[in-house]
């Protein structure tokens, strides 16, 4: 990575997998800025994700998504998205614009086990859909858009940042 910092790192993933932590040591590493998808909706909109699900919906939440995904430039930076930015074809298509895509693949066991605070975690799903259902149903988007899949079963942060550099680099050879 460092040896083409002009280029972008995107992460991609469920809730929990670390894509912020992960992103904020890259962007140290890689002296790259770091943005959080998540972050950006909540400055826009002036409120939590969680106040723009509880006030407007889900379906509201990832079309806010995807305009702030469209029209950020993304470029020098490790971006940690949102969850759900996957549904949107559009955003993702700008997003690998400015580098690859890394999926963070977490077990469905360990979402769970980290992500206690479901409901009021700001989670862009029906109502009623539970931690098993999100996952189910991005994990075939997360497979579709990813450049570089890495898979982080039972690593911890220190593991899982030395996985995603070798995998990294191993992309760029």
């Amino acid at each position: 990575m460092s040896d083409n910092v002009s280029s972008s790192l995107v992460l991609i993933g469920m809730p929990g997998a670390g894509k912020s932590t992960i992103g904020e040591a890259l962007a140290l590493q890689s002296g790259l800025t770091f943005v959080d998808t998540d972050r950006l909706i909540e400055q826009r909109e002036g409120r939590s994700l969680q106040a723009i699900l509880d006030e407007e919906g889900y379906q509201r939440l990832r079309r806010i998504e995807a305009e702030v995904l469209q029209s950020s430039d993304f470029s020098n930076k490790v971006v940690a998205t949102g969850g759900s930015a996957v549904y949107s074809s559009a955003a993702m298509t700008h997003l690998r614009q400015f580098g690859p895509c890394v999926f963070i693949d977490i077990p469905l066991r360990e979402i769970v086990r980290r992500v206690q605070n479901f409901a009021e975690r700001g989670i862009a799903g029906p109502v009623g859909q539970d931690l098993q259902g999100v996952y189910a149903e991005r994990l075939p988007l997360y497979r579709r858009y990813a450049d570089i899949t890495v898979d982080g079963s039972g690593l911890d942060e220190t593991a899982l940042l030395a996985k995603v550099l070798a995998s990294i680099a191993d992309s760029n050879n």
